[in-house]
């Protein structure tokens, strides 16, 4: 039996002839079994949808209107405020909402909203101040989403900034170390 090469980098190239290569090799059986899973992907993928059923909502968070307000909450449980800096359409801010940050959230009872990036909805600050999400962001520098702060009062960060997302295997470890040390800074007050 004889096979053909094509190549991926030029599809149009014309197919050239190959080594001889014998079902007895397992090749040949393992292009098979290859080529039945494309087709099985394409046909599970080309199903149709049925209309009317809708995605599952996406998860959220509470969008900060007080950061003054949500800080207090937070000091009257001797807890840290977590805020998550997050953008809109953002996958991986969707990731560390949905992941981490909304399961420690109802885990601990703790006080975590959302401040969203470039987003002109108002916000009253630490420092009871009027301002938007957008200038909020700018006020603290974060440049990133998801970026996740951690404060405790009268509003000033209690633990190193969680920037990214980065390795998802690390980003819960790294989530709960950076809030137990939130959590001792804010008890320490």
């Amino acid at each position: 039996m004889s096979w053909s090469v094509w190549s991926r980098a030029d599809p149009s190239a014309p197919r050239q002839a190959a080594n001889d290569i014998t079902a007895d090799s397992g090749v040949a059986l393992q292009r098979g079994h290859f080529a039945m899973q494309r087709r099985a992907f394409l046909a599970v993928a080309l199903l149709p949808v049925p209309v009317g059923v809708a995605a599952a909502p996406e998860l959220q968070l509470p969008l900060a209107a007080s950061l003054r307000d949500a800080l207090a909450q937070a000091s009257r449980a001797s807890e840290p405020l977590l805020v998550l800096v997050s953008l809109d359409g953002c996958p991986y801010c969707k990731a560390v909402r949905e992941q981490y940050l909304i399961p420690l959230r109802e885990r601990e009872s703790l006080a975590v909203v959302q401040v969203d990036m470039r987003s002109p909805a108002r916000l009253q600050t630490f420092a009871a101040e009027a301002s938007t999400h957008d200038a909020q962001v700018r006020a603290w520098d974060v440049r990133i989403a998801p970026t996740v702060l951690f404060f405790k009062h009268p509003g000033v960060e209690a633990a190193p900034r969680l920037v990214g997302l980065g390795t998802p295997d690390y980003y819960g470890s790294r989530l709960e170390d950076r809030w137990l040390q939130a959590r001792a800074a804010a008890r320490a007050v």
